[in-house]
C-alpha cells in the first residue's frame, strides 16, 4: 500500500487553489517524494508549501542551473552600478579572453550564450568544476566550437565561470563574495552560492531520476556521441564523464559554489531572491531597477540552440521564461530552471516571485513538469488576488 505524502505550511487567503493544486501533484508522485513551493506577490510571501518525509521549509537542495539567476543577478546589478557594461568586448576586463579568436566578443554576448565556449576539447576533471577559477582559466585558451556572436548554444556547466571572471577581473572580488555580501546576507536567503559547513547537515542529496522505460526509450535516442556539442557542454566526453546528478552531492561543490550549478537553495530562498529583485522587501527598495530588468529580461537569443537541439529563449544570463516555459507569464519574465526540476522566477509586470525545488530529478531535466501546474495556478491566484 503506497503511503500517503502530507502537504504541510501555509497559503494565504485567496491562494487556496494553489495549496490544492500542490497536493494533487503530490497524490501523484512515488512515495519518496519531497518538494517545496513558495511564491511572493508584491513582496509578500503567500505561498509557503512542503511535502515529504523529514521534510520542512527550511531543507536546502541542490537546484542545479537554478544557480544561474543568482550568478547573473549579480551581473545585473553591477551593470545598474556602471561597474560592468554590457557593451565592451569581454577582453577590456580579461585580457586574455582574446586567444583563438575571440577578441571581439562582448559581454552581452557572452551572457547570451554566444561565445561558443561550451566545454574543453578534453574536458574538465571533478575538482575543475567544482572550481570557477579553474573553468575560466581552461576556457581562455579554447578554441570556439562556433565562430563568437554568429550563433548561441547553452553554456551549461560553465557560464557562470565566464561570467565570473568577468566579475573577478572588474571588481577583485569572486561573483560568489559579492552575492553574500549585497544579496543573500542583507536579505537572509536560504539560496548558497558556497555553503558553509556548519549549514551543510540541512542539505538533502539529490536522487537520480527514475525514467519509465518508456522515458528511457526517449533518453536513449537523444545524441550521444562523445565528441558532439551536448556532450562536450554536460562533460559526458571527459576522461571520467560528469555524473550531473551527483554533482551537488559532491561537498565540494557545495562548499565551492561554481556559479553555473553550484547553488544550494530552499524554495523559500528561491522566491524570496526573485523577490527582493523586483519588490520592497524590509524597507528595502528592489534590488534592479525597472530598466535594469527589462534589458535582462529582453530576449537576445531566440531559435535554435546548437547544444539543446531545439527551439529555446534567452536573455541576458537568464532564461526568457515565459517564452521557454510558461506563456501565461508576463513579457519581460526572468528566471532560471535546474536540472533536477526546480525553477525560480520573477515577472516584474504581475509582482510575482516563484520558488521551486525537489529532490529526485525529475524527467526530462530542467523545469519539472510540475512547474506548468504550479506556476499557472500561483499566476491565476496572484491575478485574482490584484
Amino acid at each position: 500500500m503506497t503511503q500517503e505524502i502530507t502537504v504541510h505550511g501555509t497559503v494565504a487567503e485567496g491562494f487556496e487553489a494553489v495549496r490544492e493544486a500542490f497536493a494533487a501533484h503530490v497524490a501523484g508522485e512515488r512515495e519518496d517524494y519531497e518538494g517545496q513551493l513558495c511564491a511572493y506577490v508584491h513582496g509578500r510571501r503567500v505561498v509557503d508549501l512542503w511535502a515529504g518525509e523529514g521534510v520542512d521549509g527550511d531543507r536546502l537542495y541542490g537546484v542545479f542551473s537554478s544557480t544561474k539567476g543568482a550568478a547573473h543577478l549579480v551581473v545585473a546589478l553591477l551593470v545598474q552600478d556602471g561597474t560592468l557594461e554590457l557593451d565592451r568586448k569581454v577582453t577590456y576586463y580579461w585580457p586574455e579572453f582574446a586567444a583563438e579568436g575571440k577578441g571581439s566578443l562582448t559581454l552581452r554576448d557572452l551572457l547570451a550564450h554566444r561565445a561558443g565556449l561550451v566545454g574543453t576539447d578534453t574536458g574538465f576533471s571533478a575538482a575543475e568544476l567544482a572550481d570557477d577559477r579553474a573553468i575560466a582559466e581552461r576556457l581562455a585558451d579554447q578554441r570556439p566550437f562556433w565562430r563568437p556572436g554568429t550563433a548561441f548554444g547553452y553554456h551549461a556547466l560553465v557560464i557562470g565561470a565566464l561570467t565570473g571572471e568577468v566579475v573577478r577581473r572588474a571588481t577583485g572580488r569572486t561573483l560568489q563574495e559579492v552575492y553574500e555580501e549585497r544579496v543573500r546576507a542583507p536579505y537572509g536567503l536560504d539560496f548558497h552560492l558556497g555553503l558553509p559547513a556548519a549549514q551543510d547537515s540541512r542539505f538533502r542529496s539529490t536522487l537520480p531520476m527514475l525514467p519509465t522505460a518508456e522515458q528511457q526509450a526517449l533518453l536513449d535516442a537523444l545524441p550521444s556521441g562523445p565528441h558532439t556539442l551536448p556532450a562536450i557542454a554536460f562533460n559526458r566526453h571527459a576522461a571520467e564523464p560528469t555524473d550531473l546528478a551527483a554533482l551537488p552531492n559532491d561537498p565540494l561543490v557545495r562548499a565551492k559554489g561554481p556559479a553555473s550549478v553550484g547553488g544550494v537553495a530552499s524554495a523559500r530562498g528561491l522566491a524570496g531572491m526573485y523577490a527582493a529583485v523586483i519588490s520592497e522587501a524590509d524597507g528595502k527598495a528592489p534590488l534592479l531597477k525597472e530598466d535594469t530588468v527589462a534589458e535582462f529580461g529582453q530576449l537576445h537569443s531566440v531559435g535554435y540552440d546548437l547544444v539543446a537541439r531545439a527551439h529555446k529563449s534567452y536573455g541576458l544570463g537568464f532564461q526568457a521564461t515565459a517564452d521557454t516555459w510558461h506563456p501565461f507569464l508576463g513579457a519581460g519574465t526572468i528566471g532560471h530552471s535546474g536540472a533536477s526540476g526546480s525553477q525560480g522566477f520573477a515577472d516584474p509586470r504581475g509582482g510575482l516571485a516563484y520558488g521551486y525545488t525537489r529532490r529526485r530529478f525529475a524527467f526530462p531535466g530542467g523545469a519539472a513538469p510540475e512547474n506548468d501546474r504550479l506556476a499557472a495556478a500561483v499566476h491565476r491566484a496572484a491575478l485574482a488576488a490584484s
